[in-house]
């Protein structure tokens, strides 16, 4: 009977396709909601873009050319903050599909199932920060934003352990690093609303790295690799960035990336 439902695949190259934020964001969600209600085929049957389609604005700058965020309890410099964290949840939403509809049918279905809950889950956090900066008399596009984050998608699009090693296992992880900091200094400002935000999403956080590191561990096993030993290789191979502490090693730990993978390569 799944051979007359829409293909999962199909599903997530629409939402890819999307381009207003909004409609991303529902897209996303709704794609996770019927693939858990057994309304999509597990069938890759069509081609990931290369890009997903994204709005006119924010304009997209290389780092180089980012503006300076200025002074965290200014307006100004909220709303700044508010922004670059909007960004980086609406491009997660389509590293999350992407990483499904490009290599979901050479994996267990767990993996589809993992990776489209963290699709819909950055698309809630994506749609708190954009609530969270139109209370702030701003929107997500009102700003410049960083041209990079694609960039590890693109460049480990022909290896799903390379993909897994620098996105959950590297740039999420970063987050759970950074976060706890941001969180307490919004706290400081009288923010709850904002606290809360932070909140919930170094707590799924924890979740979208742990799928990784799970999916990743399980590969090398299954290859016969150490998995602490390919994680540096590939992170070697892939990653311009360093390693850098101070580290959160406690939400670390908790999704199951320990001190032995990174702390050799930490710059």
């Amino acid at each position: 009977m799944t051979g007359s439902f829409p293909t999962v695949a199909g599903a997530i190259r629409s939402a890819l396709l999307t381009a207003e934020p909004k409609a991303k964001a529902f897209a996303a969600r709704d794609v996770a909601r019927k693939w858990r209600l057994g309304r999509l085929a597990w069938k890759f049957d069509v081609p990931m873009p290369d890009t997903p389609a994204w709005p006119e604005r924010p304009d997209l700058l290389s780092p180089a050319r980012m503006p300076r965020r200025g002074r965290g309890g200014s307006d100004k410099g909220r709303i700044a903050l508010w922004h670059a964290l909007a960004h980086i949840e609406f491009v997660a939403i389509d590293l999350a599909l992407d990483i499904v509809g490009r290599f979901g049918g050479r994996l267990p279905r767990a993996f589809t199932d993992d990776f489209l809950s963290v699709a819909a889950d950055e698309a809630m956090h994506f749609a708190l920060l954009d609530r969270k900066l139109r209370t702030l008399g701003s929107h997500y596009g009102a700003l410049p934003a960083h041209a990079g984050l694609w960039q590890a998608a693109q460049e480990t699009s022909g290896d799903v352990m390379a993909r897994l090693a620098i996105v959950p296992m590297v740039l999420e992880a970063r987050g759970l690093d950074v976060t706890p900091a941001t969180l307490e200094r919004i706290r400081s400002q009288g923010d709850e609303n904002g606290a809360r935000i932070l909140q919930r999403i170094l707590d799924d956080e924890i979740r979208h790295v742990g799928f990784g590191t799970k999916h990743f561990v399980a590969l090398a096993r299954e290859n016969g690799e150490s998995p602490q030993n390919h994680w540096k290789s590939l992170v070697a191979k892939h990653f311009r960035g360093g390693i850098k502490p101070p580290f959160n090693d406690s939400a670390r730990l908790a999704a199951g990336l320990s001190r032995d993978f990174y702390d050799s390569i930490a710059s």
